[in-house]
């Protein structure tokens, strides 16, 4: 399972004209699952998410979590993180299968709303487009 945060001040998820899921301040989440992930994977990787520390304090460090400063999380399933682009066009051959993978994506943000305020999502399967204002900017890659 592999995940790209994004720490935003605001960030919307749209399919077609239809606004599916929207927050302020907190993590845009780009979320692949590949085919060898499992829920423990899920739900760890939905722990670490909430314990971490990259939300500056009153002295500017990053010292604060997503609990602390009442933030949000907009979750994206993101098959492409697992592209293989040895050869030219990419393969998604680690990517995990579309059944395995969106029940993954719903006990990781089910997980998630257990912890969190505001989860919101995206819309599994659609032709989405996601904008986001990057603070910081502030992005990090996390691998379970």
């Amino acid at each position: 399972m592999r995940l790209v945060l994004q720490r935003v001040t605001e960030g919307t998820v749209t399919v077609g004209d239809e606004t599916v899921g929207s927050i302020g301040q907190g993590y845009v989440i780009l979320l692949g699952i590949g085919r060898d992930d499992t829920e423990e994977a899920a739900e760890r990787l939905a722990d670490k998410l909430v314990k971490l520390r990259l939300f500056p304090d009153a002295q500017g460090k990053t010292n604060l979590t997503l609990k602390d400063v009442g933030g949000g999380v907009l979750v994206i399933p993101q098959f492409t993180l697992y592209a293989d682009c040895k050869k030219n066009r990419p393969s998604f051959c680690h990517a995990g299968e579309p059944a395995l993978a969106e029940h993954l994506y719903e006990v990781f943000t089910e997980r998630l709303r257990t912890q969190v305020r505001r989860v919101e999502t995206g819309r599994f399967g659609a032709h989405m487009q996601v904008r986001l204002c990057n603070d910081g900017p502030f992005t990090i890659l996390l691998e379970v």
